[in-house]
């Protein structure tokens, strides 16, 4: 043992750890732990790039990395200005008034800095790795923001479980560059600054968190929720009686600095001080203005005449407030909440006004599988860390109780917004555990025992198998630790590393079987048609068109339009005669539509029809499509012989079902058996009149068709 310990000395000393200070040395593990769950942050997102390539994920995205491309390739002035001629014919898009520029310019800044270090990068690379790169940071504010709630063992913890929960990679994998990806970290540097200011009163952590915020307003519109959490947070600080010189500063300006340098996005411009969900904000501000000048009045005069003063202005302050809102908001200087914003405080208002808003699967109520599913652990040690918050009421413990309830609430509305609560499970779970932990380690009995004492003795009385509990707790705790790890991997590994656009499956002899027929399908648009070519599809689709095949489209994933996107829905709806009107309305080429009843593949626009059933009847041109004509006579969705004449006898039925009739997909099965409904077709000898097959790729899942020009007069 003597010749060990001289050994592990020897090493040390040669290291240099030995002449570290102790609090040297605590900092030394600190930044080695931080530095190893940045790295895990990185590399526990790359299992995509692993398994396939490279490559750009999903929908949205297509569209991010189409831009960032044009602004490295044209500059800034030129993205700013950049009609876009491809997207939304006849009408076009004007790209920079309509989107947050934060996700390019970042892309676009790190790959301009990289080449001047003369590090050769392609724009697309910079884009996929940017989500774990930023996670890796998020890791870092976490840390920060955790330590100044609670503790530096809390902020580790928390570190180390931000860096690899589901709930937070589910958005932030390589190759999902999405406006999320550095949103998250954008939102919680802002927190943090604010903590910090709040704390010190100081003007520049204030500038600092005006600073954070106005990069979050420049990346994504998630930023409604944080300009009215921070003056939630203030209010209640007033109505506690916390309000203070500290509070007045940062909250006065945080929000003045916020507010002028938000408004310099495009996309936002006058909404901090015309938009419902801003209002908030303005309202908070103006009442800490009146409050200070209450204390300012209270300090220097009498009691009485204060309270008569003091009535006097509230009551004319409260009456002149709701005439100016009342007004302003009937004149329409004020706007009405979105409907996205409308759709959180009533889970039902989407589906029962505004259908192509809830006919998008992230915008779902989230399950209580979902949540198991994201967090695991977190939602058991959640309770546990705001516990222990409530227990040591401070300002900075208030926000993140606030931010914890108002996150649950939305992330329970939209299952979207788990990307928000994510972050504070963590820290909330960071807090429980470092603080279980804590607790229980003192109480375990170590070789170096203190003196008995008569005032030891009789608490070890009291407390008799104290060590031994301890040693359950922290075992129990060191278990979870290890099956969240488990967990989180396995998620990530199999739910959250599969690219949309690249599918993937096993065979019947285990081998894995990859479906490229998305990309294959947009090349050969690319190559074999016209490049004023215009391609009619539903809006999922749009983005990655424009991206890859470079060809016109009609709808796209911004869904501004919604009168347009419903008459694309009445085409895809109606019978061929009818949609071949509405095709040459719109100067249609090409109808692209997935099929997924010969791969088996769920995701397709069979099963997504019912939407653009809804919302094509959603506007007085698409009234006569009513959703229960549509339906079996049972009253169910069907394809097979029992469906409706209108289901067989739609555009998008004979698109996907064309020459479907003739194959056999299963061993024992009837020809024209769907895969993905289990049902045999029920209409499958049938011609196409208007549109004739121009492609289908090499499972079936993309097939294209190219409209007919037919004579525009009669014949005899």
């Amino acid at each position: 043992i003597s010749y060990k310990m001289t050994k592990s000395r020897s090493i040390l000393d040669v290291i240099g750890l030995t002449s570290l200070s102790q609090a040297k040395k605590e900092t030394l593990l600190q930044m080695t732990i931080l530095s190893i769950a940045c790295i895990l942050a990185f590399s526990a997102r790359l299992f995509s790039v692993l398994r396939f390539e490279s490559v750009i994920h999903e929908f949205d995205p297509y569209f991010n990395y189409r831009t960032t491309k044009h602004l490295v390739e044209n500059g800034y002035y030129d993205f700013h200005n950049w009609f876009d001629d491809r997207a939304w014919y006849p009408l076009g898009r004007i790209i920079g008034g309509t989107i947050y520029p934060g996700l390019m310019v970042t892309a676009g800044s790190i790959f301009h800095f990289l080449n001047f270090l003369n590090i050769t990068i392609e724009i697309r690379n910079v884009c996929v790795f940017l989500a774990p790169l930023f996670s890796s940071l998020t890791v870092i504010v976490v840390y920060l923001l955790t330590k100044e709630v609670k503790s530096v063992g809390a902020g580790l913890v928390a570190a180390s479980m931000i860096a690899i929960v589901p709930g937070y990679i589910s958005r932030s994998v390589a190759g999902s560059y999405d406006n999320e990806g550095i949103a998250i970290f954008c939102m919680l540097l802002t927190y943090y600054f604010w903590i910090k200011a709040t704390k010190t009163g100081s003007i520049s952590w204030s500038l600092m968190c005006a600073l954070a915020y106005f990069y979050m307003v420049s990346s994504w519109g998630g930023y409604v929720f944080l300009i009215n959490l921070i003056p939630l947070h203030v209010l209640t600080l007033m109505i506690n009686g916390r309000f203070s010189h500290r509070i007045y500063v940062a909250y006065s300006i945080t929000y003045s600095v916020g507010t002028i340098l938000s408004m310099q996005i495009p996309f936002v411009g006058f909404a901090p001080v015309e938009t419902s969900e801003h209002m908030a904000a303005l309202g908070v501000f103006g009442l800490c203005q009146i409050l200070a000048f209450v204390q300012y009045l209270q300090a220097n005069m009498s009691a009485t005449n204060f309270n008569i003063l003091f009535k006097g202005v509230v009551t004319f302050a409260l009456v002149a407030a709701g005439l100016s809102f009342g007004v302003a908001t009937f004149l329409g200087k004020i706007a009405p909440w979105t409907g996205r914003f409308y759709s959180l405080l009533d889970p039902s208002y989407a589906k029962n006004n505004i259908p192509i808003i809830a006919s998008v699967s992230e915008h779902q109520p989230t399950t209580w599988a979902s949540f198991y599913f994201d967090l695991q652990l977190l939602v058991f040690m959640f309770p546990v860390g705001l516990y222990y918050c409530f227990r040591e009421l401070t300002d900075a413990n208030i926000f993140v109780i606030l931010y914890s309830v108002t996150s649950i609430y939305f992330a329970g509305v939209m299952v979207r917004l788990m990307l928000v609560l994510a972050p504070i499970m963590c820290i909330m779970s960071g807090i429980g555990i470092s603080t279980t932990l804590s607790t229980y380690m003192k109480n375990i009995e170590s070789g170096d025992q203190p003196p008995a004492t008569a005032k030891n003795k009789k608490k070890a009385a009291d407390y008799p198998i104290k060590s031994e509990i301890a040693t359950v707790m922290v075992t129990l705790v060191a278990i979870l630790l290890t099956t969240f790890v488990f967990h989180c991997t396995w998620i990530t590994s199999e739910a959250y590393s599969s690219p949309s656009i690249v599918l993937a499956a096993r065979g019947h002899d285990g081998n894995r079987v990859i479906f490229d027929d998305f990309r294959e399908a947009y090349n050969w648009l690319k190559f074999n048609t016209p490049e004023d070519a215009k391609i009619m599809s539903w809006w999922d689709y749009g983005y990655q068109l424009t991206a890859m095949a470079n060809r016109t489209i009609l709808v796209d994933n911004n869904t501004w339009n919604n009168t347009h996107i419903s008459r694309v829905g009445q085409a895809m709806a109606s019978p061929e005669d009818h949609a071949y009107t509405i095709m040459k309305e719109l100067d249609v080429n090409y109808v692209l539509v997935i099929f997924g009843g010969m791969s088996g593949y769920s995701s397709d626009d069979i099963n997504k029809f019912l939407w653009m059933i809804r919302i094509a009847g959603s506007t007085p041109e698409g009234e006569h499509i009513k959703e229960p004509d549509y339906y079996s006579s049972s009253g169910e969705y069907k394809v097979d012989h029992d469906a409706s004449s209108a289901m067989l006898n739609s555009l998008m039925y004979k698109m996907c079902y064309y020459r479907f009739g003739e194959v056999s997909t299963e061993q024992g099965k009837p020809t024209g058996w769907d895969r993905v409904r289990n049902q045999e077709i029920g209409n499958k000898d049938f011609e196409l009149d208007v549109l004739e097959e121009a492609f289908s790729s090499e499972h079936w899942i993309v097939r294209i068709y190219k409209v007919k020009d037919l004579d525009n007069r009669g014949t005899k």
